[in-house]
């Protein structure tokens, strides 16, 4: 019967060319490389189940710190000048509709979630998240200026 080191270094071989040709944002990678650290401590004669629990331990932990500093942060895209659109569809509270900016029909959603905003209405867009508009409707932004 092959010793746990070997296993160990196997499985960590496996997760890593795993990797390479079903990527996983790193996920299997980490699991390696947590494989490898266990065939290290493996020899010390620790007993199979207490090798599972810090492989297990250890993979979770690489998991979490690769993805909150390897992989890029979404970042909610700014539009930078005060831009106005107008709705095509109604925009129901906590909903999207569409509304026309630049010329093109472009998914919207209230920044207020509780604010519903009428077809062919003036909006100004406030910021996008992804390819969704936030807008806010002109009369709105105008009545505070009052």
């Amino acid at each position: 019967m092959p010793s746990s080191t070997l296993i160990w270094l196997l499985a960590g071989s496996g997760l890593c060319l795993l990797e390479l040709f079903l990527p996983s944002a790193f996920v299997a990678f980490m699991m390696g490389i947590s494989a490898f650290v266990v065939a290290l401590v493996s020899q010390f004669g620790l007993s199979l189940w207490l090798q599972v629990a810090i492989w297990l331990l250890l993979s979770t932990i690489l998991i979490v710190l690769s993805r909150r500093y390897l992989q890029p942060r979404r970042r909610k895209s700014k539009i930078q000048d005060a831009i106005v659109a107008e709705t095509l569809t109604e925009i129901p509270a906590g909903k999207t509709g569409r509304v026309l900016y630049e010329g093109n029909s472009w998914r919207a959603k209230c920044d207020d979630d509780k604010l519903d905003i009428a077809p062919h209405e003036r909006v100004y867009v406030v910021r996008r998240e992804g390819t969704t508009l936030i807008v806010m409707p002109e009369n709105l932004l105008h009545s505070d200026e009052v």
